[in-house]
């Protein structure tokens, strides 16, 4: 197996990981790490394929994974604190009360 294969096989098992924690977990905060977890395996992926084929594509939507990553974080962070200041609870069942 060549280092492309390994890398390309390291971001599918990350990326299968932060799904799986996604899925399974109760915690708001840990499903917000889980999702980033995803984000650095796609983002792995990308400098991958960029690598392999010698090109920038990879490296410029490696950027846009992180502008994106970087206001994803500021909302959640927001609707974390929010959730905590009035439930006190990081429970996603306690966000479904959270409207208007």
């Amino acid at each position: 197996m060549d280092r492309y294969q390994f890398l390309i096989t390291l971001a599918v098992l990350a990326f299968a990981t932060g799904l799986l924690g996604v899925v399974i977990r109760r915690n708001l905060l840990v499903v917000v790490m889980c999702v980033e977890v995803m984000l650095n395996s796609v983002v792995l992926a990308f400098v991958t394929f960029a690598a392999r084929s010698q090109t920038l594509h990879g490296v410029a939507m490696t950027f846009f994974v992180y502008v994106a990553a970087a206001c994803e974080i500021a909302v959640a962070m927001a609707i974390i604190v929010l959730l905590v200041k009035r439930r006190g609870s990081l429970d996603l069942a306690a966000g479904y009360e959270l409207e208007g």
